[in-house]
C-alpha cells in the first residue's frame, strides 16, 4: 500500500469517526478534512474548493431555493386543506400522509416536505386523541423513500448522476432515471409502513397535550409587589438581576390590564403583579431577598400569559440550527427579540427545571412566548420548525399555478437536455426571483449551507479516493471478500455497507465515499457501471435504522416521543426489503 493510500484511508477513518460522533458539526469536520488533505498534498491547492463549483453542489442549491419558493406559494398546503376529509381511520390516514410526502420529497427537499406535512400529522394525532409517534416515523421514512424517485429528490441521487457522467465516462443520469427502481421500493415500503406502524411503533405520549407535556404551573408564578418591597421603582431587571438565580418576567398586570410583551426597563410600582418563570428554590430566594409576596393561588393557564399579539408558539430545534448546544441565556431571546423561553421538551417528556441554562440539542421541543412577528424572527433566523398548526396559505390557485409553472419548465429543460440540469435548475431559482416567489433573503435563507460546505469539502477527497488508487483497493479487497460469490451476491454486500454508513453518517457523504469504489468495482469486473452506481444511489437513501441517520429521522424523534431504539423496530423491515428487492430490481432494469 503507497504512502498516499495510507493517508488517504486513516484521513477518511477519522472524519468517519467524527461523523459519527458528532461532537462537531459534519460541515466543520469535512472542511477541516479538506485543508488536511491539502497539507498531505492528497488534494493539490490549486483544486482544493473546485468541488464547491460541482454541478451536484449548484443542483443542490438551486433544489432548495426552488423548494422554499413552492412551500411559500402554498402548494402543498393547497394540498393538505383535503386532508380534513379522510375521516378518522388511521390507516387511510397513513396512507394520505406517506404518500403525499412522498411526492412532494420526489421534486423538492426530503426535509421541506416533511416539515411542510409535520403540523398536519401533530393535528390528525391531537384531533383523534391517538400518539403521534403512529404518524410522524411513517411520515419520515415516506420522505426517505420519495427521495429514491428523481434525481432531485435527494442530493445523493445527484452526486450519483454527476459520477456517472465525470467517472463512468457516461451521460448524467436523466431526471426519472431513478423512477423504475425507486417506484417500486417507494410503494412496497409503504405498504410495510402502513400495515407494520400501528402493530410495531410504541405509543408513546410525544405531544399529544401540549399543556401535559409543557405543566406551565409548574415553574411560573405569580408575585405581588407589596408596599415595603425592595423592587418598588425598580426596574423588571433589576429585579431580574437581584438574586444569582434564574428569574425572568414573562407578564404584568397593572390596574388589572395585562402585558405580557414586558420590557426589562419597565419600572415596577406597588401592587403590580408580575408572572416569573423561577424553579421553586430561585423563587423562594427572590421572596426572601425583595420583599415580594406570591399572589397567585390557582393553576396558570396558556391563555393567562398571553395577550393580543403575544402568543405562544412550539417550535423544534433542526439538526442545522444554530440553537444547538447553546442556552436562551446565551442566545439573548429576551433582549434581542422580546421572546420568553417557557419550557423545554426532549425525547417526548419536559425538562423538569426552569430553562434558562439548559444546553439545547436538536429535536428539542421549545415552547416559546412573544410577538408574533418576533417569534418568526426566531424561527427563520435560527432554521426552527414550528409545531403548531398554521393557517393554510390557500389563496388563489394562479398564485400557485405561477410556481409551479416555473418549476415543470425547469424539470422539462432538464430532462429533454436542453440544458444541464444545475443550470435548468439554476434558472429556475432565478426565474421564482424574478417572479416574486421567494425574497432574497429567502433565497440565502433556504440553502442549506452545513450541506452545501459538505458537498464542496468532500467532492475533493472523494476525487482523492480515486486518484491515490485506494478506491480500486477497497474495491479489489470487496472482490476478493466476496470473490466466491457472483455480482448479485457483490451488489447486495456494497449495499449493506453504504446502508450502515448512510445510518450513521450524512447520506450524501456516504455517497461519495461509496461511489468512487462502486466504479472500481465495476471497472475491474469489466461490466457496466450503472448497476452500482444504482444500488449505492437507493442504499445512501436508505437510512431507518436510526434518528442520526437523516435530518427527517432527527425531526420526528422529540415531537414523536421516540428512543433511539425505536427506529429500528420499522426500520429493519424496511431496510431489510429494500435489500432483497433491489439486487434482481436493479439487474432488471440497468442490465450487466
Amino acid at each position: 500500500m503507497a504512502i498516499e493510500q495510507v493517508l488517504i484511508s486513516v484521513l477518511l477513518f477519522v472524519v468517519l469517526v467524527f461523523f459519527i460522533h458528532g461532537k462537531f458539526r459534519y460541515d466543520l469536520v469535512a472542511l477541516t478534512a479538506l485543508i488536511a488533505a491539502t497539507f498531505l498534498n492528497l488534494v493539490p491547492f490549486e483544486t482544493a474548493f473546485t468541488g464547491f463549483s460541482h454541478p451536484a453542489v449548484i443542483t443542490v442549491a438551486a433544489v432548495l431555493i426552488m423548494s422554499r419558493a413552492l412551500m411559500n406559494s402554498g402548494i402543498v398546503d393547497f394540498i393538505a386543506r383535503w386532508f380534513n376529509k379522510v375521516g378518522t381511520n388511521l390507516t387511510l390516514q397513513l396512507i394520505v400522509l406517506v404518500s403525499a410526502v412522498m411526492v412532494a420529497s420526489a421534486f423538492m427537499n426530503n426535509v421541506g416536505a416533511l416539515a411542510l406535512l409535520m403540523p398536519v400529522a401533530i393535528r390528525m394525532a391531537r384531533k383523534n386523541e391517538r400518539a403521534p409517534s403512529l404518524y410522524l416515523m411513517p411520515l419520515a421514512f415516506g420522505s426517505l423513500l420519495g427521495g429514491m424517485l428523481t434525481l432531485i429528490g435527494t442530493p445523493a441521487n445527484i452526486i450519483i448522476s454527476t459520477f456517472r457522467s465525470e467517472t463512468a465516462a457516461q451521460t448524467p443520469f436523466n431526471m426519472f432515471a431513478f423512477f423504475p427502481v425507486g417506484s417500486i421500493i417507494a410503494l412496497l415500503g409503504m405498504g410495510i409502513i402502513i400495515f407494520l406502524a400501528p402493530k410495531i411503533i410504541p405509543h408513546r405520549k410525544g405531544q399529544v397535550s401540549r399543556d401535559e407535556l409543557f405543566e406551565i404551573s409548574d415553574y411560573l408564578t405569580q408575585i405581588r409587589i407589596p408596599e415595603k418591597s425592595k423592587v418598588t421603582d425598580k426596574r423588571v431587571q433589576e429585579l431580574e438581576k437581584i438574586t444569582e438565580g434564574d428569574i425572568v418576567v414573562i407578564g404584568h398586570i397593572r390596574d388589572g390590564k395585562r402585558f405580557s410583551n414586558v420590557s426589562p426597563y419597565r419600572h415596577l410600582k406597588v401592587e403590580d403583579k408580575l408572572i416569573v418563570r423561577a424553579s421553586a428554590a430561585d423563587l423562594q430566594e427572590l421572596i426572601d431577598t425583595s420583599g415580594v409576596t406570591l399572589s397567585e393561588t390557582h393553576k396558570l393557564t396558556m391563555e393567562r400569559i398571553t395577550s393580543e399579539g403575544v402568543e405562544i408558539a412550539e417550535v423544534s430545534i433542526t439538526a442545522t440550527s444554530d440553537f444547538i448546544n447553546r442556552t436562551a441565556r446565551n442566545l439573548n431571546l429576551r433582549s434581542r427579540f422580546s421572546v420568553n423561553l417557557l419550557g423545554i421538551a426532549r425525547s417526548g417528556g419536559r425538562i423538569r427545571s426552569t430553562p434558562g441554562a439548559i444546553r439545547f440539542k436538536a429535536g428539542d421541543i421549545l415552547l416559546l412566548q412573544g410577538p408574533e412577528s418576533a417569534i418568526q424572527d426566531v424561527v427563520s433566523q435560527f432554521n426552527l420548525l414550528p409545531l403548531q398548526q398554521r393557517d393554510l396559505r390557500l389563496g388563489k390557485f394562479s398564485r400557485v399555478s405561477v410556481a409551479l409553472m416555473i418549476f415543470i419548465t425547469a424539470i422539462l429543460l432538464a430532462v429533454f437536455n436542453v440544458l444541464p440540469v444545475q443550470i435548468a435548475f439554476m434558472f429556475g431559482a432565478v426565474t421564482m426571483v424574478f417572479a416574486k416567489k421567494i425574497s432574497l433573503k429567502e433565497l440565502y435563507d433556504s440553502i442549506d449551507w452545513p450541506v452545501i460546505v459538505l458537498l464542496g469539502a468532500m467532492i475533493p477527497i472523494s476525487t482523492a479516493l480515486e486518484t491515490t488508487g485506494t478506491a480500486q483497493l477497497i474495491a479489489s479487497q470487496l472482490l476478493n471478500l466476496g470473490g466466491a460469490y457472483s455480482i448479485p451476491m457483490l451488489l447486495l454486500l456494497i449495499m449493506a455497507v453504504t446502508m450502515a454508513l448512510s445510518n450513521v453518517i450524512n447520506n450524501a457523504a456516504a455517497a461519495l465515499l461509496m461511489a468512487p469504489v462502486a466504479i472500481a468495482m465495476a471497472t475491474a469486473l469489466t461490466v457496466n457501471a450503472d448497476p452500482f452506481l444504482m444500488a449505492i444511489a437507493i442504499s445512501a437513501s436508505s437510512a431507518f435504522l436510526t434518528p442520526i441517520g437523516h435530518q427527517s429521522n432527527t425531526l420526528v424523534l422529540a415531537p414523536g416521543g421516540y428512543q433511539f431504539s425505536d427506529y429500528s423496530r420499522l426500520g429493519i423491515p424496511v431496510s431489510l426489503m429494500i435489500l432483497l428487492v433491489s439486487v434482481p430490481l436493479i439487474l432488471w432494469i440497468f442490465p450487466l
